[in-house]
């Protein structure tokens, strides 16, 4: 009977406008081996909000936050330790937070992928069971590591090795090497599924569209130097919504935009010299980018993360720049950063060989 599956009681019948969207609530049992779906309706408007937010997270770039960043957000600047403490890591490097706030570290001097789930204090060895080395099984001075989700696999930086493996996240024995004869020290990855890898030796960024294995130049590649065309020593990177690709330019103390086709860059952040001053960096290593364009950097011997408003002449420090040392309002030697989906701030704090996480205070507009 209407009324028995019916969200509204003693209801005989039921009126379905054209258009009508429903969604199931219950499964009710009427009798052995029959059940039927209790329904409830579904405002067209709700339906719209849904699409957008799912649509909004296939456009959420690589790191960045599925929460819009005020310009104004601050974070606590005591962090919690969230990986490191068990096992424990050795001069760790890049870092990828996935949808469930789990943390994959590529924990350099180990040789290894270490995972911790969320609130939890012991790690997983994901990756690297075997010890350093050059076969499939092996990886040798990892530096960053990325999940792809449409082949569930994880694709890391094998730099010892000069290779970038992938290796599937299940059950996972043995990686399979996609890219060879790179010096890769980070990875990212665009909605489109391109891979995009720095090169320490050869001072660029190159994007790898599926099934490429030389890929293209889309940063650098003119040799080392302090030109707008040119890089000195490709370090992290971040690509945003318009496949804008930003690097952090080590030895040029400075973080680089080249825009997709450019052939040449634009300082985004820094390019004044190396000091701790808000208008300098002193050897940038991870760099994410929000919705606004602010970026964000690990100025690694200045021992803080800073951001860079877009168009800025300076930076706003945000985390960190008490002095090096181990206490949870310090870092020491910062490198890989990421945000996670509510906009906290995940900070690889290697000299303290463990990772950060910074919770954000002003979430959203």
């Amino acid at each position: 009977a209407i009324e028995d599956i019916s969200t509204i009681q003693d209801e005989e019948e039921v009126l379905v406008l054209p258009f009508s969207v429903f969604k199931i609530k219950n499964i009710i049992e009427n009798r052995p081996n029959m059940s039927s779906p209790m329904l409830i309706e579904i405002d067209l408007e709700e339906c719209e909000d849904d699409e957008q937010i799912n649509n909004k997270k296939q456009e959420i770039p690589l790191r960045g936050s599925l929460v819009d960043i005020h310009p104004n957000a601050k974070w606590n600047n005591n962090g919690q330790t969230v990986a490191g403490q068990n096992p424990s890591l050795s001069k760790p490097q890049g870092l990828y937070v996935d949808d469930n706030q789990t943390v994959y570290v590529a924990d350099y001097g180990n040789h290894r992928i270490v995972a911790w789930k969320s609130a939890e204090t012991n790690g997983q060895v994901v990756v690297g069971e075997h010890g350093q080395g050059n076969d499939a099984h092996q990886l040798d001075k990892p530096t960053d590591v990325i999940v792809d989700k449409e082949r569930d696999s994880l694709i890391i930086c094998d730099r010892g090795n000069k290779r970038v493996v992938r290796w599937p996240r299940q059950n996972g024995t043995s990686g399979e090497t996609i890219i060879s004869n790179i010096s890769c020290v980070a990875l990212t990855m665009d909605e489109n599924g391109s891979l995009y890898a720095t090169d320490w030796d050869k001072d660029e960024v190159r994007r790898y569209r599926m099934g490429e294995s030389q890929g293209t130049v889309v940063a650098g590649g003119n040799g080392q130097g302090h030109n707008l065309n040119q890089l000195s020593l490709a370090s992290y990177i971040f690509v945003d919504r318009e496949h804008s690709v930003f690097v952090s330019d080590f030895y040029n103390h400075r973080v680089m935009k080249w825009i997709e086709g450019a052939k040449i860059g634009s300082v985004v952040a820094s390019g004044q010299g190396q000091e701790n001053y808000r208008t300098q960096l002193r050897y940038p290593k991870g760099v994410l980018v929000d919705q606004l364009g602010t970026v964000y950097v690990a100025d690694e011997h200045n021992h803080r993360i800073i951001r860079w408003a877009k168009k800025a002449k300076e930076g706003d420090v945000i985390v960190g720049g008490d002095g090096y040392g181990a206490q949870a309002n310090q870092l020491y030697l910062p490198k890989g950063l990421s945000f996670d989906r509510h906009g906290n701030l995940y900070v690889v704090d290697q000299g303290n060989n463990r990772v950060q996480r910074f919770t954000i205070e002003m979430p959203s507009n």
